[in-house]
């Protein structure tokens, strides 16, 4: 775990200004500075710009969006949450379970996932800031989602809302 050391320390993985425990105002820095960690740039970003290749290779990773991939990918999130002392995460429901071939399909991976992130918040006291549905990275939402002209769009986006 990543502790506070104090601005003179030269380890590298230490905080040097930020101490979740000290009291500022009456109220200690982790109440004052609620960080979260949100799990697509972190886990699922590629570290690319417009301009270059991806540069962030994960050792979890094995290059599929399996399901078994998606735990995996939960399973370090928490580990690293838990490094940094972070109460909070935040996801889109596509970043942590992938698609499936049908929407049935696609909620399954997401129920099976969700159950793991449960599970490891009861165990760690991590929380989600919060979660929502990932509506633009598809190809079948070119067209936007609760805007596309293609009312069966529409009505697949409105399934993957209520589900999320």
């Amino acid at each position: 775990k990543i502790k506070y050391e104090g601005p003179l320390s030269k380890n590298p993985l230490a905080f040097k200004w930020y101490n979740a425990e000290e009291e500022i105002l009456g109220k200690k820095m982790k109440d004052w500075l609620r960080f979260s960690v949100s799990f697509w740039h972190t886990f699922r970003g590629s570290g690319a710009d417009p301009f270059g290749a991806p540069t962030k290779n994960w050792p979890w990773e094995d290059g599929t969006n399996s399901l078994a991939m998606a735990l995996r990918r939960i399973k370090a999130n928490f580990e690293f949450l838990t490094k940094l002392g972070v109460e909070l995460w935040c996801f889109h429901d596509r970043d942590i379970a992938s698609n499936g071939k049908t929407l049935i399909e696609s909620n399954a991976n997401l129920d099976a996932v969700v159950a793991l992130a449960k599970q490891l918040q009861e165990e760690t006291g991590i929380h989600t800031l919060w979660g929502t549905a990932q509506l633009f990275m598809h190809p079948h939402y070119m067209h936007g989602a609760a805007t596309s002209p293609d009312v069966r769009v529409y009505a697949y986006a409105a399934a993957q809302v209520k589900k999320a």
